[in-house]
């Protein structure tokens, strides 16, 4: 597939995600889940910055997202996640909320049932947020893994459905 048309293939199947959910849903919020984008060093310090690659990846994300309709942008307190959102903040002119924890987010996210949210997060706590909102399904996250675009919307049945693209 052409690189030029990838990011709006992915684009084109998230909103066709969103568009034949159940009606309930497109009443509810979308939820957009990724891990930071490529960080230039190893470890879990905060203030590890994006590579080169990290960088070009934040920008994908906010190319996918900027006709997605997005209201709210949630990242944890490190420089690798702020500045994974933060393409799409300055686009969409969506400030970055910080979260301290899943629990955190999940109260914030009851506050806003209409909203469509960009969470950035990490390897350990992008699984558990999404299990948090409900969904069943077991997500594993590797430590190489920085292209995973999760999308979870709100099902007719109460259980919500999620769409794991790569970017």
């Amino acid at each position: 597939m052409s690189r030029n048309l990838r990011p709006l293939r992915l684009a084109a199947a998230a909103c066709l995600a969103l568009a034949t959910a159940p009606a309930a849903a497109l009443a509810q919020k979308a939820v957009f889940i990724v891990r930071h984008a490529e960080k230039a060093a190893d470890g879990s310090d905060k203030d590890i910055p994006l590579s080169d690659a990290g960088e070009a990846r934040a920008k994908k994300l906010a190319d996918l997202l900027a006709s997605a309709g997005v209201t709210r942008i949630y990242s944890t307190d490190t420089v690798r996640t702020r500045a994974t959102g933060e393409p799409l903040s300055a686009a969409s002119k969506v400030p970055i909320r910080i979260y301290a924890d899943n629990s955190a987010l999940m109260a914030e996210l009851r506050k806003e049932p209409d909203a469509v949210v960009l969470v950035v997060g990490h390897s350990n706590t992008v699984p558990g947020l999404i299990a948090a909102l409900g969904v069943k399904q077991k997500v594993e996250i590797g430590d190489k893994d920085y292209g995973n675009l999760f999308v979870v919307v709100s099902g007719q049945s109460g259980e919500p459905t999620l769409l794991r693209l790569k970017y």
